[in-house]
C-alpha cells in the first residue's frame, strides 16, 4: 500500500509538471524507480497472464472429477418401418394335421386353412419417422490414477509460471539498477568535470593576472588555456552522454516528460560481503532455472505414472434418461437406465511401452540439464564475485590515492601562488584528481552492477536494498 501511494504521488507530480510545461528536476529514489519500471513492464504483464492461464488450466483438469452430463437429440426417417412378421402357416398346418387325423380326406376346412396359412401377421414396432431427446451421464470411477497425476501436473504448471515471473522480475531489477546507477554515475562524472573546469578556469584567470605582472611567461598561460579548453570539451561530452542516459532511463520507467530525472540513491559499496561458498549454497534452493528444472522433473515423473496407468482399465458409471420420445414405445426401449462399464486396451501396438520409455528418457535429460545449470551458475557466481572483489580492491587503493591527490593539489596551488610551482604542476594535479575520482566512481558502479547480478543468480535480488542501506556511499570522493 505504501509503495502504491509513493508511485501515485510520483505520477501526479509528473502529470502536474507536464501541465505547467515546466522543465523541472524530479528526484527519484531507486525504490520509486523500481515501482515505475514494474508498473509499465509488458513482460511482467505477460507473466501475470501466464499465471492466470495456468490456474484456469488447473481448474479445467480438476473438472474431470465431476460427472459429464450432455443432451442428445435426433429425428430419424427410415426407408421402411420396423415390424415383426409372423407367417400364419405355423398355426394352420398343425390344425390341418389334427383335422385329417379325425376326418381323413376332408377338403373344405383344409382348403380354408391353406388360404389362411398363406397370410402373415404383421406387428409394427418402430414407425418410419421417430424422434428422441435424451440426457446422458458419465462419471469416471477409476482411471488408474490418471486424473490424480494430471491434476498434479497442472498444479506444477502454476509453480512454473510463478517462477518464470520471478525470473522476469529479477531481470527487470537488473536492468533498472544498471540504468539507475548509470544515470547516477553520469551525474557524478559531470559534477567532477564541472569542478575540474571551474578550478582550471579560476587558475587560468589567475594566470592572466600573473602574466600581466610578469610573474609567469606566455607559454605557461597558454598551457593552462589548452588544458582549460580540453576540460570544457570533456565536460560537454559528459553532458551529452548524460543526456542519452537520461532518455534511456525515461524509456525504461515509461516516463514521457521533459523533466530532468535526478537519482537520489547513492552508489555504494559494502566493506565486507559473505563468502563465495555462501552464494554458491543458495543456487540449489533459490536459483530460478534450478527451481524450474526441479518442477519439470516432478512433471516428468507424473507423466511417467500416467504412461504406466495406460495398462489398467478405465471404469465409469453410465446413465441415460429419455426426456422425450415420439414413435418408440416404452416396452421396446426403457426411458431410464443406469449401469457401469469399462474399457481396457489390451494391445495398442506397443504404443504404451514407447511412451514409458520416452518419459524415462525425458527424466534422464532433465537430470543432466540440472547438473549443467548448477555448474554454469557456479561459474557465473565465480565471475561476478571476482568482479565485486576487484571493485572493492580498486576502491581501497583509490581511496588513498584520492586523499593524496587532494593534498597534492592543495599544496601545488599554494606553491603556485607563492611562485614556487608552475602552471604545469597545478594542471597535472587537477587532472590527476579528476581521473582518480572518476575511476573511483566507475569502481562503485561496477560493484553495484555485479552485486545485483550476483543476487539475481542466487534468486535473492530483493536483498539488494539491504546491501544498499548498509553500504558506504560515494560522497567522500567529492570532499575537497
Amino acid at each position: 500500500m505504501f509503495k502504491h501511494l509513493i508511485t501515485s504521488s510520483i505520477v501526479s507530480l509528473l502529470c502536474s509538471a507536464t501541465l505547467l510545461a515546466q522543465d523541472t528536476n524530479v528526484e527519484l529514489s531507486l525504490e520509486q524507480s523500481m515501482q515505475l519500471a514494474h508498473n509499465g513492464n509488458k513482460s511482467l504483464k505477460i507473466a501475470t497472464k501466464e499465471i492466470e492461464w495456468a490456474k484456469n488450466e488447473h481448474q479445467r483438469i480438476n473438472s474431470f472429477w465431476l460427472p459429464s452430463i450432455n443432451a442428445t437429440g435426433a429425428y430419424m426417417h427410415m426407408s421402411n418401418k420396423i415390424e415383426v412378421k409372423q407367417p400364419l402357416s405355423d398355426y394352420t398346418n398343425p390344425a390341418k394335421d389334427y383335422i385329417h387325423s379325425i376326418y381323413p380326406g376332408e377338403q373344405i376346412i383344409s382348403s380354408a386353412l391353406d388360404k389362411l396359412g398363406s397370410q402373415s401377421l404383421n406387428v409394427p414396432l418402430v414407425p418410419q419417422n421417430f424422434t428422441t431427446i435424451d440426457a446422458n451421464l458419465t462419471l469416471p470411477l477409476f482411471t488408474g490414477g490418471k486424473r490424480i497425476y494430471a491434476g498434479r501436473i497442472s498444479k506444477q504448471m502454476i509453480s512454473v509460471a510463478n517462477v518464470n515471473k520471478e525470473q522476469i522480475d529479477a531481470g527487470v531489477q537488473i536492468l533498472l539498477v544498471e540504468n539507475y546507477y548509470g544515470l547516477r554515475l553520469g551525474n557524478r562524472i559531470v559534477d567532477v568535470k564541472e569542478k575540474a573546469y571551474e578550478s582550471l578556469n579560476t587558475h587560468y584567470q589567475n594566470a592572466l593576472k600573473l602574466e600581466e605582472n610578469g610573474m609567469i611567461n606566455k607559454a605557461e598561460r597558454l598551457f593552462v588555456k589548452v588544458n582549460l579548453d580540453e576540460a570544457k570539451r570533456e565536460l560537454e561530452a559528459a553532458r551529452k552522454d548524460l543526456d542519452i542516459t537520461q532518455k534511456s532511463f525515461k524509456v525504461l520507467i515509461k516516463m514521457e516528460t521533459e523533466d530532468t530525472i535526478s537519482p537520489v540513491s547513492s552508489l555504494f559499496i559494502n566493506d565486507s560481503v559473505p563468502s563465495l561458498s555462501y552464494f554458491k549454497g543458495l543456487i540449489k534452493d533459490n536459483n530460478y532455472m534450478v527451481k524450474q528444472m526441479k518442477i519439470q522433473k516432478d512433471i516428468a515423473g507424473n507423466q511417467l505414472k500416467i504412461a504406466n496407468a495406460a495398462y489398467v482399465p478405465n471404469i465409469a458409471l453410465l446413465g441415460k434418461q429419455t426426456v422425450y420420445a415420439n414413435g418408440i414405445e416404452r416396452n421396446l426401449l426403457p426411458r431410464t437406465f443406469i449401469g457401469a462399464g469399462f474399457t481396457w486396451n489390451i494391445f495398442d501396438g506397443f504404443n504404451r511401452e514407447k511412451k514409458i520409455k520416452q518419459a524415462r528418457i525425458a527424466q534422464q535429460i532433465l537430470d543432466i540439464e540440472s547438473e549443467k545449470i548448477i555448474d554454469d551458475n557456479e561459474l557465473g557466481i565465480d565471475k561476478l564475485y571476482n568482479q565485486m572483489q576487484n571493485a572493492l580492491d580498486n576502491i581501497t587503493t583509490l581511496t588513498t590515492t584520492i586523499e593524496m591527490s587532494k593534498e597534492l593539489l592543495r599544496i601545488r596551488k599554494l606553491a603556485y601562488q607563492e611562485g614556487m610551482s608552475t602552471s604545469t604542476e597545478v594542471v597535472d594535479a587537477e587532472v590527476l584528481l579528476s581521473k582518480v575520482q572518476i575511476a573511483s566512481l566507475l569502481a562503485y558502479y561496477e560493484y553495484d552492477v555485479a552485486l545485483i547480478n550476483l543476487l539475481s543468480v542466487c534468486g535473492i535480488p530483493q536483498s539488494f536494498d539491504q546491501y544498499s542501506n548498509n553500504g558506504k556511499t560515494e560522497q567522500y570522493i567529492f570532499n575537497r
